[in-house]
């Protein structure tokens, strides 16, 4: 469009600011999945979507439609505003209904299954974790099946014990890629295992934290900390810091992409001003830390080997 001058009224740029985010995507090509009350865009995993506003988690940002269409398809603000209003098809998209205010439910664990048998072929067999990795937070009450669902349950407890935080994934093959925070959970609180050695690893998620361990289970594991952020925020993390200032050492183990690489420095970089300088980036060969074990356990050799200083 060039420095060409559009002299849009104020009408038509609310409307373009109101556009509905997952429709637009969708009218270009774009794959988008539910994630609880949100969405979630394939291409970038981090960033999420609520009508017409986004939030990318990687960077803490976000912003309107339009900022939208401008960030993540290289627009300036005429281009923007036009694509919007008219899309690829020449038809206006639907306009996002505005958010309904609700009352947060307070947080409740999802209702236990009587048995873990689905938890246990699912990340075994599927994920390959060790079993006696999973029977380790199974008997800590950090990890079980639910009963509606028979999703595996990663919880977080607060100092005292008291479950503040449950993340879901679903153990279905067929809809594995289902995952969510439980309502009400506090992001202070992340699933983890707090050990007596001053190191800590840092992961996205709890299927990756049980990966790592599995690849490490010889090296007396349990001394050591593990945290999963459950995303890409850094408020677990900086919460167990604060409660166990025994906890000086981090290593960073999120994912190796772009969000997952975005999200360290940016992570290592509060940290650093928090008065934290012995900070380490372990990456994973492949994406993530599963990745690497499912290589691990289908090739002769060991693909990626990262050195732990104990």
């Amino acid at each position: 469009m060039g420095g060409i001058y559009i002299p849009f009224s104020e009408e038509q740029k609310i409307r373009a600011n109101n556009i509905d985010l997952v429709d637009f995507l969708r009218s270009q090509g774009e794959e988008v999945t539910r994630s609880g009350h949100e969405w979630r865009w394939k291409r970038h995993d981090s960033l999420t979507i609520n009508g017409s506003r986004w939030y990318q988690h990687s960077a803490e940002r976000g912003g309107n439609a339009v900022s939208f269409a401008q960030e993540f398809y290289n627009l300036t603000y005429p281009e923007a505003v036009t694509l919007l209003l008219n899309g690829e098809r020449g038809a206006e998209l639907r306009q996002a209904q505005p958010p309904r205010a609700k009352p947060q439910k307070p947080f409740a664990l999802p209702e236990a299954n009587s048995n873990m048998r689905r938890v246990y072929a699912y990340l075994m067999k599927q994920r390959c974790i060790d079993p006696d990795v999973i029977t380790h937070f199974a008997k800590a009450k950090t990890l079980y099946e639910d009963s509606q669902y028979h999703n595996a349950v990663f919880v977080g407890p607060d100092e005292n014990g008291v479950p503040r935080h449950a993340h879901k994934k679903s153990t279905n093959s067929l809809g594995g890629s289902f995952r969510a925070n439980v309502e009400g959970s506090d992001s202070r609180y992340g699933f983890c295992h707090i050990g007596n050695s001053d190191r800590v690893y840092v992961f996205e998620s709890p299927i990756d934290m049980l990966s790592f361990i599995t690849m490490h289970k010889d090296k007396d594991w349990k001394t050591h900390s593990y945290i999963s952020l459950c995303g890409v925020a850094e408020h677990a993390l900086m919460h167990a810091l604060e409660t166990h200032p025994h906890l000086r050492r981090v290593g960073m183990c999120l994912d190796n992409d772009r969000a997952g690489l975005e999200a360290a420095e940016r992570i290592s970089g509060k940290l650093k001003q928090a008065g934290y300088d012995n900070i380490s980036r372990l990456l994973s060969h492949e994406k993530d830390w599963n990745a690497d074990l499912l290589a691990q356990r289908t090739a002769p050799e060991p693909v990626c080997e990262v050195r732990m200083s104990m």
